[in-house]
């Protein structure tokens, strides 16, 4: 338990100087609307990663991998593969997890690039995405309570 927590604290350490190294860089890289900055090895690798991340090719890959690892995991959850059965119920919740987080996902984006798409600002539309992926755990929570879908 100890050594769970050690960890823990040591990820949100971790987690915490890299948003403080994200801002600051970010902070320091602003100029005015307009004046003409030099491309640095940051914003060409971002620019690079956008092309690269608006390509079709790479969102099929990407969704063939997914699909292929939940589908393996549920599969070795449920099969018979001599996994001890902690293993097999721990694969499982792992399976639900990544679903929902995927499904959560898709709510935000969607949310956010529909609010996007009508004009309105990044902070509209990450308070809209995170407003409805609010909605998505209200519900969750509102089917655990009724049903009790989660262990």
């Amino acid at each position: 338990m100890v050594s769970l927590t050690l960890l823990s604290t040591a990820l949100m350490g971790l987690l915490v100087v890299g948003t403080f190294l994200a801002v600051a860089r970010i902070g320091g890289q602003r100029v005015p609307p307009g004046a003409d900055e030099p491309v640095d090895s940051y914003a060409a690798m971002t620019g690079r990663l956008a092309e690269i991340a608006r390509t079709p090719a790479v969102w099929s890959i990407a969704f063939v991998a997914i699909t292929l690892g939940v589908g393996a995991l549920v599969v070795l959850a449920v099969g018979d593969f001599g996994l001890v059965p902690e293993l097999s119920d721990t694969l499982l919740g792992v399976v639900y997890a990544i679903v929902g987080l995927l499904l959560t996902a898709f709510v935000f984006l969607g949310t956010y690039f529909g609010t996007r798409g009508r004009g309105l600002g990044n902070a509209h539309g990450v308070a809209a995405g995170s407003f409805a992926a609010g909605l998505v755990f209200l519900l969750l929570i509102t089917i655990q309570l009724l049903v009790g879908v989660i262990g």
